[in-house]
């Protein structure tokens, strides 16, 4: 119970529940495209235990994912692929064309299930990565996220793309956590563990760099579009 008590749970939990509301615009549209062609007696259904389906799968992995940072090297190798992930975050991208709309209840929970499984992986490695190892922080996370997503996943896809600001904090917080997956890599305590104040450069200049490379790559893309089309 002690855990519950310290200013870093807090920051952590926080942190989860954000990066599951700002990842959660996947979830949207993967439930939104494979639902779409069911009559509307069935759309709830398909929503409801596709969601559910999805969110137990994706349980389980996040607590194999925290698990398997505590061997050596992992939590870095972690760290670098959430970067990445935090620049995606930051760029548009319809990248949901092979999402397939479904003529059957079952078909449609199945779609949901396996194509939010795949495509989740950001989430989970993120929710790992905040998490620093405490399985409490992921169950708790997700008991608080997990309504939110199931009901109000598309009014957040809506709310982000009216408020743009919010997917930039959202990119600024996973590149935080990726920062600290990185300087707290085992492997690496000799160098941040003898210059403290590395760690923190390290971690700024992280952040700092993912929303410029983010910004910038998302122009570029948006001044392709208009070249692509005439």
């Amino acid at each position: 119970m002690d855990l519950l008590m310290t200013p870093e749970f807090w920051s952590a939990l926080l942190s989860i529940i954000v990066i599951d509301l700002v990842l959660a615009g996947d979830n949207a549209i993967v439930i939104g495209m494979a639902a779409r062609n069911l009559p509307a007696h069935q759309q709830k259904k398909a929503i409801i235990w596709g969601t559910v389906g999805a969110i137990v799968i994706r349980a389980l992995a996040t607590l194999a994912v925290v698990w398997l940072l505590q061997i050596p090297g992992l939590l870095g190798v972690g760290g670098l692929i959430l970067i990445w992930i935090s620049i995606k975050l930051l760029i548009s991208d319809d990248g949901h064309d092979n999402i397939k709309a479904s003529g059957s209840l079952g078909a449609a929970i199945w779609t949901i299930v396996v194509a939010d499984t795949v495509m989740g992986l950001d989430n989970v490695i993120a929710v790992a990565g905040a998490a620093h190892g405490h399985f409490l922080l992921v169950v708790i996370g997700l008991i608080i996220s997990v309504p939110i997503m199931v009901w109000g996943s598309t009014l957040i896809l809506k709310f982000m793309e009216r408020y743009p600001i919010v997917i930039t904090i959202g990119a600024a917080i996973l590149a935080y956590t990726a920062g600290k997956m990185v300087t707290d890599e085992p492997l690496l305590e000799p160098f941040f563990g003898a210059y403290p104040w590395v760690k923190w450069v390290f971690i700024v200049a992280v952040v700092v760099g993912v929303i410029l490379i983010g910004r910038i790559k998302n122009q570029k893309q948006k001044q392709k579009q208009p070249a692509e089309q005439s």
